[in-house]
């Protein structure tokens, strides 16, 4: 096993010699990638007192592998450091810490999610390149007294869509649910997977009925209701959403719960590397039948003395 992580802020550029762990939590369904770097409390009986060097803000890499071949798992900012129950550990973010701050209020009418988010990181003031091809609209979208944060979690919370950042692109992206795919990785239940929480499942067992509403300005009320009749009943209400919205969302919503396959999470090493919107193809020579694709929603990947290891969720089969 093998491991690089490197700090660098205005007072220099460090790299670790000693770490205890190191967990990463990567989400197409969250807004922000986090990392935690358990460091030991002391070395050679005197305290490690890293915070006179590394504070908010201080960027990170982190890099795994075995031998000395090393690929990038994370990179961000430190968020906060914390020094709680005689651990000293380094929470870290991803570009989302850069999106902390308040941006002035305004008020949009006939606008788009992709509009609002370049608005966004025009107020920041970063150089990000916005990848976005979900075009929900919105009659009338208010930011009142809230930060760059705050709007992107609102913009989620009612659109269902994934919003997530490449820190090292320097990129925001906004896609419809498991549409966006990054990569590819492949695993065997006999060959290269320590465990598992599968379950296979079929889509008649999945049933939903999906009810979105739109009130508007004016109070009117727009509702369309798709899915399976019988099946599980949701609805979702939303504020000032266009009708062409709502089949967007709608679309993006059931795509989530209505499929034939897995569901659960794998347990695999590090290699080989896996992240979310990867397309993992699954086989299982005891089961054939069972063989797919299938959209990988989070991986959280654990680095210590112990091994490393990832959990990787899988969500809709994509073949």
């Amino acid at each position: 096993m093998d491991w690089k992580i490197t700090l660098a802020n205005e007072r220099g550029r460090y790299r670790l010699m000693l770490i205890d762990s190191v967990e990463i939590d990567s989400t197409v369904d969250n807004l922000t990638d986090t990392a935690v770097i358990t460091l030991p409390e002391a070395v050679m009986n005197k305290v490690f007192d890293i915070q006179q060097t590394i504070d908010r803000g201080t960027q990170v890499r982190i890099e795994l592998g075995y031998d000395g071949r090393l690929v990038t798992e994370f990179e961000g900012f430190v968020r906060e450091v914390n020094t709680d129950n005689k651990q000293l550990k380094l929470l870290c973010e991803d570009a989302l810490h850069l999106f902390r701050v308040p941006v002035p209020d305004r008020e949009f009418t006939n606008t788009t999610v992709p509009e609002i988010a370049q608005w966004l990181i025009d107020q920041v003031s970063l150089k990000y390149k916005l990848k976005a091809d979900y075009n929900v609209g919105y009659e009338k979208f208010t930011v009142s007294q809230a930060t760059a944060f705050d709007v992107l979690m609102k913009l989620q919370s009612e659109t269902r869509g994934n919003i997530w950042f490449d820190t090292a692109k320097k990129e925001l992206h906004i896609h419809a649910a498991y549409i966006e795919k990054t990569g590819e990785v492949s695993y065997s239940m006999q060959h290269n997977v320590e465990g598992s929480s599968l379950q296979w499942k079929r889509a008649e067992d999945r049933k939903v009925e999906l009810t979105i509403e739109s009130t508007d300005s004016a109070g009117r009320v727009t509702s369309i209701t798709r899915g399976t009749t019988g099946g599980e009943k949701i609805t979702l209400k939303r504020e000032s959403l266009t009708a062409d919205s709502l089949e967007l969302i709608a679309e993006s919503e059931l795509r989530k719960r209505s499929f034939n396959g897995f569901e659960g999470s794998l347990d695999a090493w590090l290699i080989p590397q896996a992240k979310p919107g990867f397309t993992a193809f699954v086989q299982d020579e005891d089961y054939p039948h069972k063989d797919g694709a299938y959209y990988v929603v989070s991986v959280k990947t654990s680095f210590s003395a112990s091994g490393g290891n990832r959990t990787v969720q899988l969500g809709i089969k994509l073949n």
